[in-house]
């Protein structure tokens, strides 16, 4: 337990162990996934990509003419059977809202395959890219393509790695170019759910020309969808949220194994929906709670970064472990603040449990009952906010230093002897 408490156990080299075996299963379960499809359908007859499914036949709607119809269910389901094959076990619905339809016309004038390999790569590099900016070491490059939650992100064919790169750039650049962080995190109202602690951060963090970049590129966005499209594909859009809410929200259509959300989990539970609700509002409004603190005190940008991230995935009932990828710069933020001002016990054992996690937190929810995803960010955001509680004082690097100072970054004196000792 000492060791794991310490931290000891992970040493750069076996991290990098872990992170090439990590990469070699994944670059196998790909392949042979591809090996046994037949054409753009997997051996249990669904579409490659999966949700992917769901892209390209919102853009091949939107491009012949009938965005409108993605949110009637019926007609949608109709057109993904006809254009991806009668033989399919799953159908994937449109719940998104319609700056994403932008995205998915786009990509669906290239063939299914075609579509979904452009769509991970120019997600997926760009991401990876972002990764090395904010550490730039050679294995910042291993451990962010090797992820596991990657794996799971490229078999579905999701969006994780565009909302990652979004959120993470966004508060990258908060301080340096805030204007550009806020058209960043304006491109975020494609995905709804995940903006909600934005207005906290802005607004409590003072950052009026991040607000002025978020309005610009969120307003463009609706423009362009308003010009090509008009105001009905919005009505469609709104008229929908309802059914979308009951089907995959209240009655859990994935399943709840799949949601990492505290509503899901005291779904998962038994729990019934007023419940849930309640658990759920309690956990936005205290993720919102800590954003707004540690952005009004001015605390460290990395562990308001980090503690953003975790907070964006709590505070939303709707979230699976493929949006988990947007740990992955929490994981770095903390990492970069660490590295400067030394490492508190237990973190480097609950940051590896954050990289590798969701690799197993669907089958320990569905067979244990166990929410790790959940746990997850919760443990990610309690090591931002202790952090940030006990950083009253100019970083020193205290792993140079000796005796009780070093005691105290490792967490093992009372922060309230902090000014004693310094």
């Amino acid at each position: 337990m000492e060791t794991l408490a310490t931290g000891a156990w992970l040493s750069r080299e076996r991290a990098i162990w872990i992170a090439v075996m990590c990469g070699i299963v994944s670059a196998i379960c790909i392949a042979v996934l591809a090996a046994m499809a037949h054409g753009i359908l997997d051996y249990q007859g669904r579409p490659l990509g999966t949700d992917f499914s769901n892209i390209w036949t919102a853009g091949r709607m939107a491009l012949e003419g009938n965005a409108v119809d993605t949110w009637e269910i019926p007609k949608f389901v109709a057109v993904q059977q006809e254009v991806l094959g009668q033989k399919l076990t799953e159908v994937y619905i449109w719940v998104y809202p319609p700056p994403f339809l932008l995205v998915a016309a786009l990509l669906a004038t290239l063939p299914y395959i075609a579509a979904l390999i452009v769509w991970q790569l120019a997600t997926l590099l760009p991401f990876t890219w972002l990764m090395y900016r904010l550490v730039p070491r050679r294995e910042t490059l291993l451990l962010t393509l090797s992820a596991p939650v990657n794996l799971i992100c490229l078999t579905h064919g999701h969006n994780g790695f565009l909302t990652a790169l979004l959120l993470g750039g966004g508060l990258a650049l908060l301080e340096r170019r805030p204007l550009v962080a806020g058209l960043l995190l304006g491109c975020l109202i494609y995905k709804p759910q995940f903006a909600l602690i934005l207005p906290v951060l802005l607004l409590a963090g003072r950052h009026w020309r991040a607000i002025a970049g978020a309005l610009a590129s969120s307003g463009v966005l609706i423009a362009a969808t308003l010009a090509i499209w008009g105001w009905p594909v919005w009505q469609a859009f709104f008229a929908a949220l309802p059914t979308a809410q009951y089907i995959v929200v209240e009655q859990g259509g994935a399943g709840w194994y799949k949601v990492m959300s505290p509503f899901a989990a005291a779904r998962l539970w038994g729990g019934g929906i007023g419940a849930a609700y309640v658990l759920q509002f309690l956990a936005t409004a205290s993720a919102a709670a800590a954003v707004a603190w540690i952005s009004w005190t001015g605390r460290s940008a990395h562990l308001r970064n980090a503690l953003v991230c975790a907070a964006v995935l709590i505070s939303t009932p709707y979230v699976f472990d493929y949006d988990f990828v947007v740990l992955l710069p929490a994981i770095a933020f903390l990492f970069l603040d660490a590295e400067r001002n030394g490492w508190f016990r237990w973190e480097k054992s609950l940051l590896a449990l954050a990289w590798i996690g969701p690799l197993s937190a669907r089958q320990i929810a569905e067979f244990a009952g166990c929410p790790l995803g959940l746990i997850i960010t919760f443990a990610v955001a309690a090591i931002a906010i202790r952090r940030a509680s006990r950083h009253r004082h100019p970083a020193v690097d205290v792993q140079r230093l000796p005796g009780d100072v070093a005691c105290l970054a490792a967490g093992q004196i009372d922060a309230r002897r902090a000014d004693i000792v310094t």
